[in-house]
């Protein structure tokens, strides 16, 4: 949608691929009502140019679905980024063997020339991956602003991440839509996509992770684009508009304390399986599913720890435990800058210079300051990732 500018740079990226792509599938796609809104039709005119352009495209074998053009668009709900990748997902799933992967990227998401055949090697190393969570990372602009607002964006995610990983929670991903990867046989299994407007991705792979482990390292790497956007409620485009006006209070810094019972939690699954036992983090689940005793039916219905574990998981997954931190934040709030200080104190002691202290603000630091925080973060990152990784499980 309205990607006339940056399509052709990605194009370019899959045709320079030392792997290439089978197929390649695009949505042209807004709402077809746009095409009577005075604001809006200039968004239809430049998709009608992006389709002549992938009409005449030369290197690559490609498919274009046009819901676009004047009676073609979306209808009523049935609209946003969701339903564009359920439709292209759903055509692909048409032709594809179980085993063939379904790479999804956006229109202006960068690439090197050996991603796709990086992408072949990881799911050959990790046959039991049903998905990969790519890494990525969001480079700088040159737009002082906008760069700020992606790398303060960008440090919110990481710091999620580390989290995250140093719970033993299976839900160790950062969702992007344009950084997922699947085995269509796997898609088929778990019912396709959720066509949400926004967060389709970040289900999709909570769906893919209660079926089997969701793999997250990979030897390259995609580079979304860094700009604002509001095509949808939330993610990255949004993320950075609001963090351009000064208003990032949705992405706050979580201080690592706050995922002290969620990590306990796991610890006692073992004790859990027997009986119940206390903990605020199980509590919350409790009230989430409006059931004092969660546990007992689920006890009676396994056979063994191993699937009460498995249970567990599917209960206490990727969105309750983000519904808990945040729930904990409000009760316990910190300021950004002393959680992030007080959490790389905590995992990389090594790495707090004399410039970043406690006292200081976001707003205080250089791009290539936060750019460096940006970059520590995402090391710890990877660095955990890989060690998870280590060997298939």
């Amino acid at each position: 949608m309205d990607e006339l500018s940056s399509l052709p740079v990605t194009l370019s990226d899959l045709s320079q691929q030392t792997q290439v792509p089978d197929e390649v599938w695009m949505c042209v796609n807004q709402p077809d009502s746009w095409w009577h809104e005075p604001a809006r039709r200039h968004i239809c005119e430049d998709n009608q140019k992006t389709i002549a352009l992938l009409q005449h495209f030369q290197g690559l074998t490609l498919g274009v679905i046009d819901c676009a053009s004047p009676g073609r668009g979306w209808q009523g709900r049935k609209a946003g980024v969701g339903w564009a990748r359920k439709t292209l997902f759903n055509k692909i799933l048409e032709r594809a063997d179980a085993e063939d992967l379904i790479v999804s990227l956006d229109a202006d998401t960068r690439v090197r020339p050996g991603y796709l055949a990086s992408l072949l090697r990881s799911f050959s190393d990790h046959p039991e991956w049903p998905a990969l969570s790519v890494p990525y990372y969001h480079p700088l602009s040159g737009d002082e602003p906008m760069d700020r607002a992606m790398l303060r964006y960008e440090l919110y995610m990481r710091n999620y991440a580390v989290n995250m990983l140093r719970t033993d929670t299976p839900y160790q991903y950062t969702a992007l839509g344009s950084a997922i990867v699947m085995r269509a046989g796997a898609l088929r299994k778990i019912g396709g996509i959720t066509p949400y407007q926004s967060g389709e991705d970040f289900y999709l792979l909570q769906k893919f992770c209660k079926m089997a482990p969701v793999g997250t390292t990979n030897d390259e790497m995609v580079y979304p684009a860094t700009r604002t956007s509001d095509r949808v409620p939330f993610g990255t485009g949004p993320a950075i508009r609001q963090g351009m006006e000064g208003a990032d209070i949705s992405y706050p810094i979580f201080h690592h304390q706050l995922w002290e019972p969620v990590r306990e939690a796991t610890r006692l699954l073992p004790q859990l399986y027997h009986e119940d036992v206390d903990n605020d983090f199980l509590d919350f689940l409790k009230g989430q599913f409006q059931e004092d005793d969660l546990w007992g039916p689920i006890r009676k219905n396994v056979k063994d720890l191993p699937h009460f574990i498995h249970a567990y998981h599917e209960k206490a997954d990727g969105l309750r435990i983000l519904q808990y931190v945040r729930r904990s934040h409000a009760r316990q709030p910190m300021p950004d800058v002393r959680a992030l200080w007080e959490n790389m104190t905590c995992w990389m002691p090594d790495r707090n210079p004399e410039w970043f202290t406690p006292e200081i603000r976001f707003q205080d630091l250089s791009v290539p300051q936060l750019d460096q925080l940006r970059h520590w973060l995402f090391e710890e990152e990877r660095r955990q990732h890989q060690q998870k990784n280590a060997s298939p499980r």
